[in-house]
Parts: structure tokens; C-alpha cells; sequence
């Protein structure tokens, strides 16, 4: 009864902590520059990841190819899309408006797989693309009002491209690495990068507090390596495409934890726009022939708790 109950709630514990990975950003970046942050998080994922690899006695990838192949994957979802996020709220962009933006994925994944993967993409799709774009627009439409904003708006723009990107690259490159291994290297690349960028761009300096080691602790623990293993516990019983599912409710969880932590508010219209770009979404994903490659990272090399 217990294990059958822990399995029901799982998909949405998942949903959850993928959600508060824009709530972490928040509280962890005033203490510093996002790329250091970002390195500093996931290069500690890695060492984490990697023990845990160990320890479960998980398969590594074999052959130069396929390590290139994941490790390309890994810069795209982690480098890019993090990378984007953190930069877009670290300009002052909302986490509810930065989750709402970046919530087009899967509709722009979906589109792009019929030109670049050759899968089907019917009239549902691209109608669920135009409420997407649409919904975004009502979002955005009267927060860029400067050049920070725009900025910020960029940022965001980085991080779904490379999200959409990645989930592309994955789905076509290695589409069955272990997560935990391939999650390993991921981290690994992704933070030696962002590494180079915070050295070449930021002065690296870090307030140390105890707000910012518990956004690094949650982020690391809860989201980079906790998440990845409920995904890992998903999969094996079948249940990954509830997260598939359930992962479309993180715009509207991150909006109202927002609002609730941060204060921060949505104008009718960007409510409006988010109510747009769930339906969209729901359009994309119904039941009948749904893209797998419009799924979430969850498909792909590894797992999509990567916030």
C-alpha cells in the first residue's frame, strides 16, 4: 500500500521540485553572478551523480561518439538552457514569466521534429504553436519596456532554443544512455563550461549566507540529483509519461510559488497568456499521436530535472 502510494505521488513530487528550480535561482543569485553560480551547482551535481552512478552500479557510456554525442546534449539542456534561465532572472525577469516563456518547448520541439526527425505534425500541433507563441506575447508584451528587459527576454529566448535544442539533439543522438551516467557527464561538461564563462565574464565573488547554501543544497540535492532519481524510480515502472503529462502544470506551480515566496505578480493579460499557452500545450499532447519528441527531457539522454 505504501509503495503503490509513493508511486502515485512521485509524478507530482516531480512537477514540484522541477517547479521550484526557478524559486532557487531567485534566492541563490543575489549572492552572486548566475555562471558562477550555475558552475559552482553543477560541478558539485556531477561529483554527487558520479558517486551515486558508483554506488547503484550503473553503466557508463561506451565509445568517444556517444560520450560526444551526450556531452553536446548536456551544454545544450545545462549550459544553454540553465545558463538562459538564471541570466534572464539574474536581469530581473520574473520566475513565473521566465517558466511561461520557456513553457513553449514542447510545442516548438513538436514542430521542429517534423522537419528534423521526420514525425508526423498535424493541424492540432501547429494550432497548439500559434496559441503558444500567442500566450507568450500576452506575457511579454508590457514588460519590455527597457533594455534590461530585453535583455532578460533574450536570456529566456537562449534558454528555450537550447532546451528545444537539446531535447532534439538527445531524442536523435542517444536516446537510451543511463540517466545517472549520462547525467554525470552532463553536469560535468555543462559546469566546466559555465566555469569558463564565469571566469572570463564575472568577478566570481559570493556572498556566503544561509539563504544562499540552501538554495545551492535544494538545487543540487533536491533538483539536480533528486529529481534525476525520482525519474530513474518513473522509468522503471513505467510511468514516464505521466511526468510527460504532469510536467505542463510547472508554469502555473512556478507562478503561484512566486506569489506566494517573492510577491510577484502577473498582470491580467500575462495570466491570460499563461491560460493560452496551457491550452497549446494540452493541444500538442493529447493522447492521439502525441510527438515523443514533444515529451520533456524526460525521453531523452537524461532526465529533464535539470533545473
Amino acid at each position: 500500500m505504501v509503495t503503490r502510494f509513493w508511486l502515485a505521488a512521485t509524478p507530482a513530487l516531480f512537477v514540484l521540485l522541477w517547479s521550484t528550480g526557478f524559486i532557487g535561482a531567485k534566492y541563490g543569485l543575489p549572492a552572486t553572478e548566475p555562471f558562477t553560480f550555475l558552475a559552482l551547482r553543477l560541478l558539485i551535481a556531477a561529483g554527487m551523480l558520479a558517486l551515486l552512478a558508483w554506488l547503484m552500479g550503473a553503466s557508463w557510456p561506451r565509445g568517444p561518439r556517444l560520450i560526444i554525442h551526450i556531452t553536446v546534449a548536456g551544454l545544450l539542456v545545462h549550459a544553454g538552457y540553465l545558463g538562459g534561465v538564471f541570466y534572464a532572472i539574474h536581469l530581473g525577469m520574473a520566475a513565473g514569466v521566465v517558466s511561461i516563456i520557456v513553457a513553449v518547448q514542447p510545442l516548438l520541439t513538436a514542430a521542429l521534429a517534423g522537419w528534423l526527425l521526420g514525425e508526423q505534425v498535424g493541424l492540432r500541433q501547429w494550432l497548439g504553436l500559434a496559441l503558444g507563441a500567442l500566450g507568450v506575447m500576452l506575457v511579454v508584451w508590457n514588460r519590455l519596456d527597457g533594455a534590461g528587459s530585453w535583455g532578460a527576454f533574450v536570456a529566456a529566448l537562449v534558454a528555450l532554443l537550447s532546451i528545444t535544442g537539446g531535447t532534439l539533439y538527445q531524442k536523435r543522438f542517444c536516446p537510451d544512455s543511463d540517466i545517472r551516467t549520462a547525467g554525470t557527464i552532463q553536469y560535468l561538461g555543462a559546469g566546466l563550461l559555465l566555469l569558463l564563462q564565469a571566469v572570463g565574464f564575472e568577478s566570481m565573488r559570493i556572498e556566503w549566507s544561509g539563504e544562499f547554501l540552501f538554495a545551492l543544497a535544494w538545487l543540487v540535492l533536491a533538483l539536480s540529483v533528486g529529481a534525476v532519481g525520482l525519474l530513474f524510480v518513473l522509468i522503471r515502472h513505467g510511468a514516464a509519461s505521466r511526468v510527460a503529462s504532469l510536467f505542463y502544470l510547472a508554469p502555473p506551480v512556478t507562478v503561484l510559488l512566486g506569489y506566494l515566496l517573492f510577491d510577484e505578480t502577473l498582470s491580467p493579460a500575462a495570466l491570460a497568456g499563461l491560460m493560452v499557452v496551457m491550452i497549446g500545450v494540452l493541444l500538442v499532447n493529447l493522447p492521439q499521436a502525441r510527438s515523443a519528441a514533444a515529451a520533456p527531457i524526460a525521453e531523452g539522454c537524461v532526465g529533464s530535472a535539470r533545473h
